[in-house]
């Protein structure tokens, strides 16, 4: 039920979202407004659950049915958050799908510039990838299979792009992102820290191959290329060694976050055993 569609006296606890509230939200699908504020918009119900749950800061939770969104709406009052109804066409202008669920947060943004200052078992660097569907599906990739952290290299697109983080599903808010980084830099830091830097692309020794001889249990840092011309030649001569996916099928090639699911869920495999 919308919040239109029928008489709830529950809906006099919120306020209706302010047109300078709306138009500030709206800002932020920008990488403009989102560098001069600080803030990004998650956008989506798992989304949101995580945002809640994340220990930074979230500046508001905006809900077109809070009877529906009774959880975040719980979670939010619990932490102080302020709660805004959304009119239908509120939804509309803030959201980019075209079925969207309705609830949004306001979060400050989740990302660093400072490369760990530790030694990690399994990282991921992307070096220029612009796709945002694909940067956030692999920052879910990455999460689901335990790495430490994400690398999105100088001239990548913004993590917290709202496709980016709609794709992450929440994963943004679980282990760092790092941006701004020089390619050479992120590499140099994997070295430092003890990694065999691995490059994801075609015309390398198999992944099984490098699985089974026991390569993939040291500490692994995945080097992975631009959509559109998976990595140069210069940038593939900085890792180790290049590591293709066999295919035994037809298809010409797997795009960025298939690989990426693929190479990770082995070297994970393979560091659990």
């Amino acid at each position: 039920m919308g919040m239109n569609d029928g008489p709830n006296d529950d809906l006099s606890r919120w306020d209706r979202i302010s047109k300078g509230s709306l138009r500030s939200a709206r800002r932020l699908s920008s990488r403009r407004g989102r560098e001069e504020s600080g803030l990004f918009l998650v956008e989506g119900a798992q989304a949101v659950r995580e945002a809640l749950a994340w220990p930074g800061k979230v500046n508001l939770l905006a809900t077109s049915d809070p009877v529906r969104d009774a959880e975040h709406v719980g979670a939010a009052e619990r932490r102080g958050i302020r709660v805004v109804l959304l009119t239908d066409e509120d939804v509309s202008a803030l959201s980019d799908t075209v079925t969207s669920q309705g609830v949004f947060a306001v979060c400050r943004q989740v990302t660093r510039h400072e490369l760990p200052d530790k030694d990690v078992r399994l990282a991921v660097i992307c070096a220029q990838v612009r796709d945002p569907g694909n940067a956030g599906t692999v920052i879910r990739c990455a999460d689901a299979f335990g790495a430490d952290c994400v690398i999105l290299t100088r001239g990548s697109v913004d993590p917290h792009n709202p496709k980016t983080v709609r794709s992450s599903v929440g994963s943004i808010f679980h282990l760092p992102v790092l941006v701004g980084v020089d390619l050479a830099d992120a590499v140099e830091w994997a070295h430092r820290h003890h990694m065999t830097v691995l490059a994801a692309d075609g015309g390398g020794h198999g992944l099984d191959a490098v699985a089974r001889s026991g390569r993939l249990k040291a500490p692994i840092a995945w080097l992975m290329g631009n959509e559109a011309w998976g990595l140069p030649e210069t940038d593939r001569a900085l890792a180790d060694e290049v590591v293709g996916v066999p295919m035994w099928g037809s298809a010409e090639s797997l795009n960025l976050s298939t690989a990426a699911a693929v190479v990770l869920y082995a070297t994970a495999s393979e560091q659990r055993a």
